[in-house]
């Protein structure tokens, strides 16, 4: 039997009971738990859900308001970032997600280093292989690029503290003469190369911040002597056109829990005649253990086609 009139006003009217919108939208988030906007269909015949309870309930009504303020446009600051605290605060368990905290981190765009050619996979897996690694090769096979590559990663994944880069100031052929400055501003035009790789891989910004810092550091070969560099990533660029004897110096520059990477193409050096020593380094070091000597080819070079068509016939 259904209730009378009476009887309905009189439950209507008692301490606590909710008013008619409020009963209405309750009954809408309780028995209709997926449609925050759209009333249920009259004569529909769709049979109740459970009913939900109150923080549910509590939740769908704010997960709806926001839904409409989006809708209108209206977007209140002050709530985005309490949620936004929320949500960061939260505390998962151990491998879980988390949200990324933003303090102090780069904003540039992070590309994957993935290699071209065999030859290039030898090269990376053998630096990550070996502490010292001498690569081989004509002009355009990656060399210097893949070894900053490399020494941005270990400097970015806390396997080493800083990063050395050092290359000779030898000139191709044409000579500059005097050069007007101090001595980052004398040296700039030899380094260019290694600012360029540089920048590939972080933005200018943090480039910056990294070498005021002294976690990369672009010394040239004449001022290494002396030095031991422990827990660094080390990259000697261009040793073509380094002697025998600044090579061997170079390489007892190595210290503990440290990575160097040389690299150079014996047929590419500016020095006199039989004065550059990178071949014979490389032949005598290949067969000593825990160094890798890696060869690249004319089919590893990754930039124009026509490099290594007139590589072949120059």
């Amino acid at each position: 039997m259904g209730e009378s009139v009476a009887q309905l006003r009189k439950r209507a009217q008692r301490p606590g009971s909710p008013s008619r919108s409020e009963a209405a939208t309750e009954s809408t988030l309780t028995h209709h738990p997926n449609q925050f906007f759209d009333p249920p269909a009259s004569g529909s015949g769709a049979a109740s859900s459970p009913v939900r309870s109150k923080k549910e309930i509590a939740m769908a009504k704010r997960t709806a308001k926001r839904r409409q303020n989006v809708r209108e446009g209206v977007l209140n600051v002050q709530e985005f970032q309490r949620e936004d605290r929320r949500t960061r605060n939260l505390q998962v368990l151990d491998g879980g997600w988390q949200p990324a905290n933003d303090g102090g981190r780069d904003q540039a765009f992070v590309k994957n280093v993935r290699p071209k050619s065999k030859g290039q996979t030898a090269l990376m897996e053998a630096i990550d292989a070996h502490s010292l690694v001498l690569a081989l090769g004509p002009a355009g096979t990656g060399k210097t690029y893949l070894a900053i590559a490399k020494a941005v990663e270990a400097l970015e994944s806390g396997k080493v503290g800083r990063i050395v880069l050092s290359r000779p100031a030898v000139e191709a052929g044409e000579s500059l003469g005097y050069l007007p400055g101090a001595m980052e501003d004398k040296l700039a035009p030899y380094l260019r190369p290694l600012y360029d790789a540089l920048t590939d891989r972080l933005s200018a910004k943090r480039l910056k911040a990294l070498m005021a810092e002294g976690l990369i550091e672009i010394a040239p070969v004449g001022f290494m002597r002396g030095r031991t560099l422990n827990n660094a990533f080390v990259v000697i660029d261009e040793a073509q056109n380094c002697t025998y004897g600044q090579i061997k110096m170079l390489l007892t520059r190595l210290g503990w829990h440290s990575t160097m990477v040389v690299t150079g193409d014996p047929a590419q050096t500016d020095l006199l005649p039989d004065l550059s020593g990178l071949h014979a380094v490389a032949d005598k070091l290949e067969s000593v253990e825990n160094i890798a000597v890696v060869r690249l080819g004319d089919v590893d070079i990754v930039r124009h086609p026509l490099v290594a068509s007139m590589l072949g016939v120059l």
